[in-house]
């Protein structure tokens, strides 16, 4: 029983290991092109998309136009989605930006606050979404990484997890207008 325990302990010591050994936003520092979030997200920016499961099967492909504004420090991100089975979704976030350069955010569908920051060519944006699945709702850990690529792409990978166990990803390309 003993020996048991230990071989659990030490399971449990690798398993906390293993998720915190994640990406940073530190290891971007100094990438280049850099990510100015509000300044990507200010007028309007399409992006297509794709939600798999934790096994990689293709669940949803979507299209998305997001509009942003922003007065100082405070944005209006307005997402409006068109998934492949004609479905419409309408997300408004409302962004700040901190004085230490880290953004706030809040939607409807956002549980508590969205934390993210930008780094080198990165931005990571994190928070809890409720999200409608078979007749219900449930709320799914985001965790959203997003790479300048050039002036005009940005491509957004977004973890979802359920207690910590990885459930399903959304991937996304940005696109900006002009060149």
């Amino acid at each position: 029983m003993r020996k048991m325990l230990k071989l659990l302990g030490a399971a449990l010591v690798v398993w906390v290991l293993a998720a915190c050994a994640g990406p940073q936003l530190a290891d971007h520092a100094g990438g280049r092109p850099a990510f100015d979030f509000k300044r990507y997200f200010t007028g309007t920016v399409m992006a297509q998309g794709l939600v798999t499961n934790r096994s990689g099967k293709l669940l949803r492909r979507f299209v998305v136009t997001l509009e942003g504004s922003w007065v100082g420090d405070e944005g209006t991100l307005d997402e409006r989605f068109v998934y492949d089975d004609g479905q419409l979704q309408h997300r408004i976030w409302h962004v700040s930006k901190a004085a230490d350069g880290r953004y706030t955010g809040r939607a409807d569908d956002v549980i508590g606050i969205a934390e993210g920051g930008e780094s080198g060519p990165a931005f990571r944006w994190q928070y809890t979404l409720r999200v409608p699945v078979d007749g219900r709702e449930i709320d799914l850990q985001f965790d959203d990484w997003m790479y300048r690529i050039d002036e005009r792409t940005v491509i957004n990978r977004a973890t979802m997890s359920k207690w910590g166990f990885r459930v399903g990803e959304v991937l996304l390309s940005f696109t900006r207008g002009g060149a």
